[in-house]
């Protein structure tokens, strides 16, 4: 298969979907092995830090921003909230994303905004197209 450029990048010199999938879904867990998923959770707990938000209803904008997909909050509880994450179809298809990165940013932005221990875990559930994302704090 020959690339052509404009596989690569749009018009105006940004990265395409399709180079972005090429980076994560490819490149990301052949160097990374089998410690993908939990270098890529703390690498999100990372840009927690590097991108602050106010208050996490900031979220689902940034991880539009971002290209992560559509984020909506499921159901608060006492000690946890279960976000649902809509990513790319194609994500969820082929399964072989982690998302581990949406799950670490997720943790690390509550763990700042309000202090307390936290941690994320997502699930993909294949049949409904999304990951569930459950964060829950101390």
């Amino acid at each position: 298969m020959e690339l052509k450029p404009e596989h690569a990048e749009t018009d105006n010199g940004k990265p395409t979907e399709f180079g972005y999938a090429l980076f994560r879904d490819h490149i990301l867990p052949s160097v990374l092995g089998r410690h993908e998923e939990e270098i890529l959770y703390w690498a999100g707990k990372e840009l927690a830090s590097e991108f602050p938000l106010f208050d996490m209803d900031e979220a689902p904008g940034f991880f539009l921003e971002a290209g992560w997909g559509s984020l909506s909050r499921e159901s608060p509880g006492k000690r946890e909230i279960i976000y649902v994450l809509e990513p790319d179809p194609e994500q969820v298809r082929k399964g072989r994303r982690c998302f581990s990165v949406e799950a670490g940013f997720l943790a690390g932005q509550y763990q700042k905004i309000h202090n307390r221990i936290s941690e994320c875990r997502p699930e993909l559930d294949r049949k409904q197209g999304v990951v569930k994302l459950t964060l829950a704090w101390e």
